[in-house]
């Protein structure tokens, strides 16, 4: 086999569960062929580099093989090597993630009270509405 459309390869190589799902995320430009945007029937060859954007991880991926079929996990592995750069980056952003800290804790005060809300609505008076009487 020369070459065989890249969802039907995304979906081989196990990097998504059905074929839908690889069109799906190639239609949104989280998969890139030789650093350029592409098509769900784009002709997929040995040697193409594949980026792959799946949650918070991007993985640079070189084609090693094509496979018509989906197999088990460590045959669809051999389909694939992913870089060394990706791997470093995918690492540093694994650990950045680890270190930051957890958005929530920035929140202090959470929702208001009722009684917040009503201090909050005491700011207007006795008006009914925001102009301005004369």
């Amino acid at each position: 086999m020369q070459s065989m459309r890249l969802d039907k390869w995304l979906w081989a190589a196990r990097f998504y569960k059905t074929r839908m799902l690889a069109s799906d995320a190639i239609g949104q430009h989280r998969v890139w062929v030789d650093d350029a945007p592409c098509k769900p029937s784009r002709e997929l060859r040995v040697g193409n580099q594949v980026r792959i954007t799946r949650g918070h991880d991007t993985m640079t991926v070189q084609v090693l093989g094509l496979s018509a079929q989906r197999g088990p996990a460590p045959v669809a592995q051999q389909l694939y090597a992913e870089t060394p750069a990706s791997q470093a980056q995918r690492t540093m952003a694994r650990e950045q993630r680890r270190l930051s800290p957890e958005p929530a804790h920035a929140i202090s005060g959470g929702r208001p009270t009722k009684r917040d809300r009503r201090a909050m609505q005491k700011t207007w008076g006795d008006r009914w509405s925001a102009s301005v009487e004369d």
